[in-house]
């Protein structure tokens, strides 16, 4: 939650990691016991911004806290946050004030510039790899969460292979359940890198890494257990102490992955974010990519892309060729709103244009025609979603957003068809290096509409396809998604294209952003010329003329058959309690052990065939449940760690099972 301006919404500047863990390091038991209750009082608390670049926030009738970043705006030091009270600088108004600021980045980005020599962690080129999917022997190493900013509107979590291959259920030992490995293990990602950082021992983690490791480990471990809900600004800033450490012992990867957990806390628990959709699935990937590379650096695992390096920005060689592709309304937490402009390249390589600030949905909104300026290029986002670009000097960063940075130049270009820009099969959600993740694309035949959803049949040549829902990706009346899916399913038998994103908690579900014609089909939609053959979906609104001439299309009645409807595999009752275990902690994991219908969801799991799945689902409630206790009835020996491996064990077979089953539906 960052504090605002009554009238110009200037939010508090962001804060360093390491200062912010300081000063709630200095606080007694009882005032971190008040540290929550402090930092919500302040979201409604107006920020005053000085003429000198100062920050001042009133938390009491004697006590104003002052905040003075510096030159890069960021609060890097200490002494640049002061409070009026008689306890300061050991007081909770300045913790407070600290913690209800933005997290900042903890190193930053490189600036423009020819990008360093990558070394053996980086990430492979995409356009010079015809199998772009990660092996044990490559694992790749890109960005899962953007380092700053909203959290995007939609997951992005990584895939893994093979998942069908996953092994027996770990073991239980003395560091807990063994970890799966493979291609499943090395699914999980992080900042892109420079090239890692070289440990005491060649080819092995030093001590100090394997220490620094092993406290990010028991940090993420509390905040598991405690789980969203209960993990506030003291277990935070634990996590965040760990990270600094992690980032003194050269552990890019792992603080990089520290520091996406805790902004993912602070958007689910954000109350100015009640708008959002709430997306657990975001939060158990960072969990996961933290867990997953803190045990096995704990452990002195050898492997070089563990270690990371620091993010950096990426100038590609030469000009780059772009063409719109679609605009994508951004809704994101703390009031946030804005447009992504998606673009692509020859090499199909995808890029963003961002624009995103304060003002929610209404913003949003508004955002889908206003105007985008890359350096002395000026131009609006609707023009280029439907145009081209052509960029000299660009400036990349790693999750590929374009950056009007020094020495960049844009001019507009002419664009290409929707047709030739989307291919008729896209992968599903793949992140590379330094480019933007992919959407996407079929071509379907509406079925039915089932409530604000339609069922589509994909279209694969002369088998029939299988059925899939398209879901609305936002639901807020301000966005024309739910709209046009509710036209879209009124006309049964009418052909598209369709491109957008797989819901990572749902397999057979696509939130699509944009929809077209199919290339001669006879019943498809007609859209105006200065549409170039797509409407976005959150921004044009389809009428009763961008459908086909005489085109029957009466109210659609419910699916009769029970083969219409995309069954939602059992996989499901994993997902849910991976992610129950997330957000309510150990304790509401807890709660499906003593539950009767755990045999249930078990015995589905193993009718489905995933028989891994419905071990480790039913070892994951029993070790959430079990309380070990002394002679005296007592609490023994905390099994935290125990808990933790066994939720991550869990965690990263899912991520490969249901990526093995997208493979399976979306590349037909």
């Amino acid at each position: 939650m960052t504090p605002s301006h009554p009238d110009t919404g200037a939010p508090l500047p962001p804060v360093a990691p390491e200062v912010l863990a300081a000063a709630v390091a200095c606080l007694t038991t009882r005032l971190r016991g008040r540290l929550d209750q402090a930092v919500e009082s302040l979201a409604s608390t107006p920020v005053d911004l000085a003429e000198d670049g100062t920050y001042g926030i009133r938390c009491g009738a004697d006590a104003r806290v002052t905040l003075a970043p510096g030159p890069s705006g960021t609060i890097t030091s200490p002494d640049q946050v002061r409070c009026t009270c008689l306890l300061s600088p050991r007081c909770l108004h300045r913790a407070a004030a600290l913690a209800a600021s933005p997290l900042a980045d903890a190193i930053p980005s490189r600036g423009p510039g020819p990008s360093p020599d990558r070394g053996p962690s980086a990430d492979p080129d995409p356009s010079a790899d015809p199998d772009p999917d990660p092996s044990p022997e490559r694992a790749p190493s890109a960005a899962a969460v953007p380092s700053a900013g909203p959290v995007p509107p939609a997951g992005q979590a990584p895939f893994a292979d093979n998942a069908s291959s996953a092994g027996p259920v770990p073991s239980a030992g003395p560091a807990g359940p063994a970890l799966p490995t493979g291609p499943a293990a090395s699914a999980v990602r992080t900042v892109s890198t420079a090239g890692p950082v070289s440990p005491a021992v060649p080819g092995r983690p030093s001590a100090a890494q394997v220490r620094a490791a092993g406290g990010l480990w028991a940090a993420a471990s509390a905040v598991l257990a405690a789980g969203a809900v209960a993990a506030g600004a003291v277990p935070q800033a634990e996590l965040l102490r760990a990270a600094h450490t992690a980032r003194l012992a050269g552990l890019h990867r792992a603080e990089g992955a520290a520091l996406a957990v805790v902004r993912h806390l602070r958007a689910t628990r954000d109350p100015q974010g009640a708008h959002r959709a709430h997306r657990p699935d975001e939060l158990v990937a960072a969990l996961r990519e933290l867990l997953l590379v803190t045990h096995r650096l704990k452990a002195a695992d050898p492997a070089p892309e563990l270690i990371g390096g620091v993010p950096h920005n990426h100038r590609p060689d030469g000009s780059l060729r772009l063409y719109g592709v679609c605009r994508e309304p951004v809704v994101g937490p703390g009031g946030a709103g804005g447009v992504v402009t998606h673009l692509v390249d020859d090499a199909g390589r995808w890029y963003t244009l961002r624009d995103v600030g304060p003002g929610g949905p209404a913003r949003a909104r508004r955002a889908g025609t206003a105007h985008v300026a890359v350096r002395s290029f000026l131009s609006d986002h609707e023009r280029l979603s439907r145009g081209g670009l052509v960029v000299t000097g660009a400036v990349v960063a790693p999750d590929g957003r374009l950056l009007a940075e020094r020495g960049v130049r844009a001019t507009f270009a002419a664009g290409r068809p929707w047709a030739d820009a989307v291919p008729a099969t896209a992968a599903p959600d793949r992140l590379g290096s330094v480019h933007a993740p992919p959407l996407t694309g079929c071509d379907v035949r509406i079925v039915a509409a089932d409530g604000e959803d339609v069922l589509v049949r994909v279209l694969t040549g002369d088998a029939p396809g299988p059925t899939v829902r398209l879901a609305p990706a936002h639901r807020h009346p301000a966005l024309a998604h739910t709209a046009n899916l509710r036209r879209l399913g009124a006309c049964p038998g009418l052909e598209v294209r369709v491109l957008g994103r797989v819901d990572p908690g749902r397999f057979a579900t696509l939130r699509p952003l944009a929809v077209g014609p199919v290339p001669g089909a006879a019943t498809t939609l007609r859209l105006p010329r200065q549409w170039r053959d797509r409407a976005d979906l959150g921004y044009d609104l389809l009428a009763d003329a961008h459908f086909p001439a005489g085109a029957h299309c009466p109210p659609p009645p419910r699916p009769a058959a029970a083969d219409a409807r995309p069954v939602d595999p059992p996989l499901r009752r994993i997902r849910d309690l991976v992610e129950l275990a997330v957000t309510g902690g150990r304790r509401a994991a807890a709660e499906p052990a003593g539950d009767g219908d755990r045999a249930g969801h078990v015995a589905a799991l193993r009718r489905g065939g995933f028989t891994t799945g419905a071990d480790l689902f039913a070892a994951l409630g029993a070790v959430a449940a079990r309380r070990p206790r002394d002679a005296f009835g007592r609490p023994a020996r905390d099994d935290q760690d125990q808990y933790a491996a066994q939720w991550l064990a869990t965690a990263v077979y899912l991520t490969g099972t249901e990526a093995a089953l997208a493979r399976g539906l979306w590349h037909r």
